[in-house]
Protein backbone atom coordinates (compact mmCIF):
# COMPACT_ATOMS: atom_id res chain seq x y z
CA UNK A 1 0.00 0.00 0.00
CA UNK A 2 1.11 3.65 -0.84
CA UNK A 3 -0.03 6.66 1.29
CA UNK A 4 0.61 10.06 0.22
CA UNK A 5 0.63 13.27 2.32
CA UNK A 6 -1.60 16.24 1.63
CA UNK A 7 -0.79 19.87 3.08
CA UNK A 8 -3.31 22.47 2.56
CA UNK A 9 -3.05 25.89 4.56
CA UNK A 10 -6.34 27.32 6.73
CA UNK A 11 -7.01 30.55 8.09
CA UNK A 12 -9.74 31.63 10.46
CA UNK A 13 -10.95 32.07 13.96
CA UNK A 14 -8.23 34.97 14.35
CA UNK A 15 -5.15 32.64 13.71
CA UNK A 16 -3.60 30.50 10.41
CA UNK A 17 -3.50 26.66 10.87
CA UNK A 18 -2.25 24.00 8.41
CA UNK A 19 -4.24 20.80 7.78
CA UNK A 20 -3.12 17.35 6.52
CA UNK A 21 -4.53 14.49 4.49
CA UNK A 22 -3.45 11.30 4.15
CA UNK A 23 -4.68 9.42 0.82
CA UNK A 24 -3.82 5.48 0.92
CA UNK A 25 -3.37 3.58 -2.66
CA UNK A 26 -3.70 -0.24 -2.65
CA UNK A 27 -0.46 -1.49 -3.70
CA UNK A 28 -1.91 -3.43 -6.82
CA UNK A 29 -3.14 -0.35 -8.18
CA UNK A 30 0.03 1.04 -7.59
CA UNK A 31 2.08 -2.38 -9.16
CA UNK A 32 -0.78 -2.40 -12.25
CA UNK A 33 0.43 1.03 -13.15
CA UNK A 34 3.82 0.24 -12.93
CA UNK A 35 3.36 -2.89 -15.20
CA UNK A 36 1.87 -1.20 -17.71
CA UNK A 37 5.01 0.82 -18.22
CA UNK A 38 6.82 1.49 -21.40
CA UNK A 39 9.54 -1.00 -19.80
CA UNK A 40 7.35 -4.32 -19.49
CA UNK A 41 8.90 -7.62 -19.23
CA UNK A 42 9.28 -9.23 -23.26
CA UNK A 43 7.03 -11.96 -24.07
CA UNK A 44 8.03 -15.44 -22.40
CA UNK A 45 10.13 -17.37 -24.80
CA UNK A 46 9.53 -21.35 -25.78
CA UNK A 47 10.44 -24.04 -28.56
CA UNK A 48 8.68 -25.01 -31.36
CA UNK A 49 6.08 -27.80 -31.79
CA UNK A 50 5.50 -28.89 -35.03
CA UNK A 51 1.97 -30.01 -35.87
CA UNK A 52 2.67 -33.42 -36.68
CA UNK A 53 4.45 -33.88 -33.30
CA UNK A 54 1.48 -32.53 -31.56
CA UNK A 55 -0.83 -34.94 -33.96
CA UNK A 56 1.44 -38.07 -33.34
CA UNK A 57 2.18 -37.96 -29.58
CA UNK A 58 0.54 -37.28 -26.50
CA UNK A 59 2.99 -34.85 -25.09
CA UNK A 60 3.03 -33.28 -21.22
CA UNK A 61 4.73 -30.63 -19.90
CA UNK A 62 4.82 -26.81 -22.38
CA UNK A 63 7.41 -25.48 -24.63
CA UNK A 64 9.09 -23.01 -22.44
CA UNK A 65 12.48 -22.53 -22.25
CA UNK A 66 13.98 -24.22 -19.60
CA UNK A 67 11.76 -26.51 -19.46
CA UNK A 68 11.16 -30.49 -20.43
CA UNK A 69 8.45 -31.96 -22.15
CA UNK A 70 7.91 -36.15 -22.29
CA UNK A 71 6.20 -37.79 -25.28
CA UNK A 72 4.15 -41.12 -25.63
CA UNK A 73 2.85 -42.80 -28.74
CA UNK A 74 -0.86 -43.74 -29.08
CA UNK A 75 -1.89 -47.25 -28.34
CA UNK A 76 -0.63 -49.75 -30.72
CA UNK A 77 2.60 -47.98 -31.65
CA UNK A 78 6.27 -47.74 -30.14
CA UNK A 79 8.32 -44.52 -29.69
CA UNK A 80 11.83 -44.62 -31.46
CA UNK A 81 13.62 -42.08 -29.71
CA UNK A 82 14.16 -40.21 -26.62
CA UNK A 83 10.76 -39.19 -24.66
CA UNK A 84 12.26 -36.36 -23.24
CA UNK A 85 13.31 -33.43 -24.57
CA UNK A 86 14.64 -30.10 -22.91
CA UNK A 87 13.69 -26.28 -24.31
CA UNK A 88 17.43 -24.83 -24.70
CA UNK A 89 18.00 -20.65 -24.21
CA UNK A 90 18.64 -20.51 -28.21
CA UNK A 91 14.79 -21.74 -28.58
CA UNK A 92 16.01 -25.15 -29.94
CA UNK A 93 15.10 -28.71 -28.77
CA UNK A 94 18.15 -30.26 -27.34
CA UNK A 95 17.63 -33.46 -29.30
CA UNK A 96 14.99 -34.56 -32.67
CA UNK A 97 11.92 -35.56 -32.40
CA UNK A 98 11.28 -38.65 -31.70
CA UNK A 99 8.97 -41.04 -33.77
CA UNK A 100 6.15 -43.54 -33.63
CA UNK A 101 6.20 -46.50 -35.03
CA UNK A 102 3.44 -49.03 -35.91
CA UNK A 103 3.70 -52.34 -34.04
CA UNK A 104 2.50 -55.90 -34.98
CA UNK A 105 2.54 -59.24 -33.72
CA UNK A 106 3.51 -62.26 -36.25
CA UNK A 107 0.88 -64.80 -36.74
CA UNK A 108 1.11 -67.43 -33.54
CA UNK A 109 2.38 -70.76 -34.03
CA UNK A 110 -0.43 -73.55 -35.61
CA UNK A 111 -1.35 -76.30 -33.31
CA UNK A 112 -1.27 -79.31 -33.63
CA UNK A 113 -4.49 -81.28 -33.87
CA UNK A 114 -6.57 -78.19 -33.92
CA UNK A 115 -7.59 -74.96 -34.80
CA UNK A 116 -6.77 -71.41 -34.81
CA UNK A 117 -9.74 -68.97 -35.30
CA UNK A 118 -8.73 -65.51 -36.87
CA UNK A 119 -8.33 -63.86 -40.09
CA UNK A 120 -5.30 -65.39 -41.55
CA UNK A 121 -2.67 -62.42 -41.63
CA UNK A 122 0.90 -61.53 -42.35
CA UNK A 123 0.73 -59.38 -38.81
CA UNK A 124 -1.84 -58.72 -36.53
CA UNK A 125 -2.30 -55.05 -34.86
CA UNK A 126 -2.36 -54.73 -31.33
CA UNK A 127 -5.42 -56.01 -29.32
CA UNK A 128 -6.17 -58.35 -31.88
CA UNK A 129 -7.53 -61.95 -30.56
CA UNK A 130 -6.61 -65.06 -31.57
CA UNK A 131 -8.90 -67.73 -30.71
CA UNK A 132 -8.00 -71.96 -30.75
CA UNK A 133 -10.02 -74.99 -30.76
CA UNK A 134 -9.30 -78.39 -30.47
CA UNK A 135 -10.46 -81.39 -33.15
CA UNK A 136 -12.71 -83.99 -31.60
CA UNK A 137 -11.81 -86.18 -28.89
CA UNK A 138 -8.64 -83.54 -28.15
CA UNK A 139 -8.45 -81.33 -24.92
CA UNK A 140 -7.37 -77.92 -25.32
CA UNK A 141 -4.41 -77.57 -22.70
CA UNK A 142 -3.78 -73.49 -22.58
CA UNK A 143 -5.63 -70.58 -23.56
CA UNK A 144 -8.72 -70.31 -25.65
CA UNK A 145 -7.48 -66.95 -26.46
CA UNK A 146 -4.41 -64.55 -26.77
CA UNK A 147 -3.94 -61.32 -27.39
CA UNK A 148 -1.41 -59.01 -29.55
CA UNK A 149 0.43 -56.98 -27.07
CA UNK A 150 1.42 -53.22 -27.23
CA UNK A 151 5.09 -55.09 -27.35
CA UNK A 152 4.49 -57.05 -30.26
CA UNK A 153 4.32 -60.51 -28.24
CA UNK A 154 1.30 -62.20 -27.43
CA UNK A 155 -0.27 -62.59 -24.14
CA UNK A 156 0.37 -66.30 -23.45
CA UNK A 157 1.87 -68.91 -25.52
CA UNK A 158 -0.41 -70.98 -27.93
CA UNK A 159 -2.12 -74.24 -26.32
CA UNK A 160 -1.96 -77.91 -26.89
CA UNK A 161 -4.52 -80.07 -28.21
CA UNK A 162 -4.03 -83.01 -25.73
CA UNK A 163 -5.30 -86.95 -26.97
CA UNK A 164 -7.51 -89.03 -24.90
CA UNK A 165 -5.64 -92.15 -23.33
CA UNK A 166 -6.56 -96.11 -23.79
CA UNK A 167 -7.12 -97.50 -20.44
CA UNK A 168 -4.60 -100.39 -20.00
CA UNK A 169 -6.83 -102.53 -18.20
CA UNK A 170 -9.58 -105.14 -19.87
CA UNK A 171 -10.31 -108.02 -17.24
CA UNK A 172 -9.58 -105.46 -14.41
CA UNK A 173 -12.15 -102.99 -12.67
CA UNK A 174 -10.94 -99.31 -12.80
CA UNK A 175 -11.61 -96.33 -10.62
CA UNK A 176 -12.46 -93.05 -12.93
CA UNK A 177 -14.10 -90.18 -11.52
CA UNK A 178 -14.83 -92.15 -8.19
CA UNK A 179 -16.66 -94.59 -10.10
CA UNK A 180 -15.49 -98.30 -10.12
CA UNK A 181 -15.97 -99.26 -13.49
CA UNK A 182 -15.37 -102.02 -16.11
CA UNK A 183 -12.62 -100.54 -19.26
CA UNK A 184 -15.47 -101.53 -21.43
CA UNK A 185 -17.66 -99.78 -19.62
CA UNK A 186 -16.44 -96.46 -21.12
CA UNK A 187 -17.08 -94.56 -24.06
CA UNK A 188 -14.38 -96.14 -26.49
CA UNK A 189 -12.33 -97.16 -23.39
CA UNK A 190 -10.54 -94.00 -23.43
CA UNK A 191 -10.05 -91.25 -20.97
CA UNK A 192 -9.05 -87.45 -21.65
CA UNK A 193 -6.06 -85.90 -20.88
CA UNK A 194 -5.42 -85.14 -17.39
CA UNK A 195 -7.60 -87.85 -16.07
CA UNK A 196 -6.39 -89.78 -13.29
CA UNK A 197 -7.41 -93.67 -13.60
CA UNK A 198 -6.69 -95.90 -10.43
CA UNK A 199 -6.04 -99.24 -10.70
CA UNK A 200 -6.07 -102.08 -8.53
CA UNK A 201 -2.94 -104.54 -7.24
CA UNK A 202 -2.25 -107.08 -4.89
CA UNK A 203 -0.46 -107.42 -1.90
CA UNK A 204 2.46 -109.43 -2.28
CA UNK A 205 1.64 -111.10 1.38
CA UNK A 206 -1.69 -110.54 2.15
CA UNK A 207 -4.84 -111.90 0.16
CA UNK A 208 -6.21 -107.88 -0.66
CA UNK A 209 -5.76 -105.24 -2.61
CA UNK A 210 -4.58 -101.48 -2.75
CA UNK A 211 -4.69 -98.50 -4.96
CA UNK A 212 -2.37 -97.18 -7.31
CA UNK A 213 -2.77 -94.24 -9.39
CA UNK A 214 -1.51 -93.06 -12.67
CA UNK A 215 -2.97 -90.19 -15.04
CA UNK A 216 -3.23 -89.80 -18.60
CA UNK A 217 -1.35 -87.18 -20.23
CA UNK A 218 -1.36 -86.52 -24.23
CA UNK A 219 -2.88 -89.97 -25.43
CA UNK A 220 -0.44 -92.01 -22.74
CA UNK A 221 -1.53 -93.88 -19.81
CA UNK A 222 0.89 -96.17 -18.36
CA UNK A 223 -0.85 -98.90 -16.10
CA UNK A 224 1.45 -98.87 -12.49
CA UNK A 225 4.25 -101.48 -12.32
CA UNK A 226 2.35 -103.42 -9.57
CA UNK A 227 -0.70 -103.79 -11.48
CA UNK A 228 -1.45 -107.46 -13.20
CA UNK A 229 -3.73 -107.90 -16.07
CA UNK A 230 -5.55 -110.63 -15.26
CA UNK A 231 -5.98 -113.96 -17.53
CA UNK A 232 -9.18 -114.61 -19.64
CA UNK A 233 -9.71 -117.83 -17.74
CA UNK A 234 -9.47 -115.76 -14.18
CA UNK A 235 -11.77 -113.04 -15.41
CA UNK A 236 -14.24 -116.14 -16.98
CA UNK A 237 -14.03 -118.67 -14.21
CA UNK A 238 -13.31 -116.71 -11.16
CA UNK A 239 -14.08 -113.41 -11.75
CA UNK A 240 -15.09 -112.60 -7.71
CA UNK A 241 -11.33 -113.68 -7.08
CA UNK A 242 -9.88 -110.70 -9.74
CA UNK A 243 -7.73 -108.22 -7.86
CA UNK A 244 -10.08 -105.61 -8.18
CA UNK A 245 -12.70 -106.99 -6.29
CA UNK A 246 -10.98 -108.71 -3.38
CA UNK A 247 -10.62 -106.94 -0.51
CA UNK A 248 -8.86 -103.81 0.31
CA UNK A 249 -6.28 -103.41 2.37
CA UNK A 250 -5.93 -102.52 5.65
CA UNK A 251 -3.33 -99.44 5.75
CA UNK A 252 -1.04 -101.38 8.09
CA UNK A 253 -1.03 -103.76 5.34
CA UNK A 254 0.30 -101.50 2.81
CA UNK A 255 2.86 -99.85 4.97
Amino acid sequence: MRLILSFQRCEGGGGVGLWVSIVEFPLAETQAEESQSPEAAADVQSCPLPDEVISTFSIQGDATVGTSIRYSCMSGAQIIGSNENFCQDNQTWQYPHPICKKVYCLPPREVEHGYVVAVQKTEYEVGFDIHYLCKKSFLLDGPKKVTCLSNGSWSESPPHCRGRCLIPAERSRVVIGGEKRWPFDVTDAMVPHGKNVTFFCKHPRHQCNFAAIQTCFDGKLQPPACYLEPTWLQYKLFPHRLVSEIEECVPADVE
